[in-house]
């Protein structure tokens, strides 16, 4: 492989800036920008065609308009590894650019780095929204992660779930490189624009949740446990692009319910602009993740930097990026062996969750507290300049293995 100055790095996404909706794409924007100081950069990502120099977008094909969406993504892919000519390696992020990935690597005679933000055999509710289309996307990741140079983790835990979920892979091709957060960027607002306009009281403690309807991120478990909540306190939630009609369903008919019998439970289901989330998050009393799968959850670095009190499950990566009792709360959880993170005990884990948020909005000061040491963990431990040196090495590191 070229000296790292001369490296040619083709980075295979669905997400890309501004079609950004969950963490994966949040990790391609600011690993892209880093790299570019270290190596020749080329974006592959899908949707509207972008202007920035070096980024080239794909449509789905116009022969697959109307199929299953598993098989218009890896329509998708095969353009995108006929892009990826003259390439020195390629990197894909999650399995709707994993085929293209794979495809380049055979092609080409490249190296394939695959970076794992989530695992589609830990996901077996997304058969709900896919179909039959879950079996293509979960042989799709399944064959490339089996035949990648190197397997990138986001987490110790995702690592433990990639050994676990594909036993053939070599663990030795399985390294840690954490996501990282941009702490100038995100970093506390305390301007009240945003939060007036969406009718949020700074003066009321509030507890924010900021992600997708999808099984995984356990939305309905923390509208349960908000029943529980103090009449005072204001639940925000940033929420949107359910996975299907029958969760949008369930989340909707929660959310009404919780309204009929308490007043600041608001509901954002558009995407917000970054700033806009920033300054909500800044004014939170405490951010919380219910999720019952979540590779190293982005999401809690983004409050912490905006120095909020987080308080999430246990589980997956979360208890390396939220320390327990310094910067925020875990929950406990116990899960079903299914794959699917099911807790076995739902009330229990909605109970323990309910508690959690209690003792902090008990403790305003506690909650303070952990805000402060929050921002401070994520400025010294999660750098994206960090995550990109580490990511080059194990460019190098497969290019010295061929």
């Amino acid at each position: 492989m070229t000296d790292s100055r001369g490296l040619r790095v083709d980075l295979l996404t669905r997400e890309y800036p501004p079609e950004v909706y969950g963490g994966a794409g949040v990790h391609v924007e600011y690993l892209a920008r880093e790299l570019r100081r270290l190596a020749d950069v080329r974006v592959h990502c899908f949707g509207a065609p972008r202007t920035e120099p070096g980024v080239t977008a794909y449509a789905e094909p116009a022969g697959l308009a109307g199929a299953n969406a598993a098989l218009r993504t890896m329509g998708v892919d095969l353009e995108m590894a006929a892009g990826c000519a003259g390439t020195d390696v390629v990197h894909s992020h999650t399995w709707y650019a994993n085929l293209a990935g794979h495809t380049a690597k055979l092609l080409y005679g490249v190296p394939h780095v695959l970076t794992a933000h989530s695992l589609e055999p830990l996901r077996p509710w997304k058969a709900e929204q896919l179909g039959g289309g879950y079996a293509l996307s979960s042989w799709a990741e399944r064959t490339a992660v089996e035949a990648a140079d190197a397997v990138i983790a986001v987490s110790e835990g995702m690592r433990r779930d990639v050994l676990t979920a594909y036993p053939a892979v070599n663990p030795d091709r399985v390294r840690v490189v954490y996501n990282g957060i941009d702490t100038t960027q995100y970093a506390p607002d305390h301007g009240t624009d945003v939060v007036d306009r969406l009718g949020i009281d700074p003066a009321r403690p509030s507890v924010v949740y900021v992600g997708r309807i999808t099984r995984q991120k356990g939305l309905p478990y923390l509208l349960r446990a908000a029943r529980e909540l103090p009449a005072d306190t204001q639940l925000v939630l940033l929420a949107g692009a359910p996975d299907t009609p029958e969760l949008a369903a369930e989340v909707e008919e929660l959310v009404a319910e919780l309204r009929a019998t308490r007043s600041g439970v608001i509901w954002v289901a558009a995407m917000l602009p970054k700033h806009e989330v920033i300054q909500v998050l800044t004014h939170a009393t405490i951010f919380v993740c219910p999720s019952v799968y979540e590779p190293m959850g982005i999401v809690n670095l983004e409050a912490m930097a905006c120095e909020t009190a987080v308080v999430a499950t246990a589980t997956g990566g979360i208890p390396e990026v939220v320390a327990d009792g310094d910067t925020g709360q875990l929950v406990p959880i116990e899960q079903a062996g299914d794959g699917s993170g099911t807790p076995l005990d739902p009330a229990r884990f909605e109970a323990d969750l309910a508690a959690r948020l209690n003792e902090l909005l008990a403790d305003p000061k506690r909650a303070e507290e952990f805000g402060l040491a929050g921002r401070r963990r994520a400025v010294e431990h999660f750098s994206w300049d960090a995550v990109a040196a580490r990511t080059l090495e194990v460019y190098r590191s497969v290019g010295a293995a061929r």
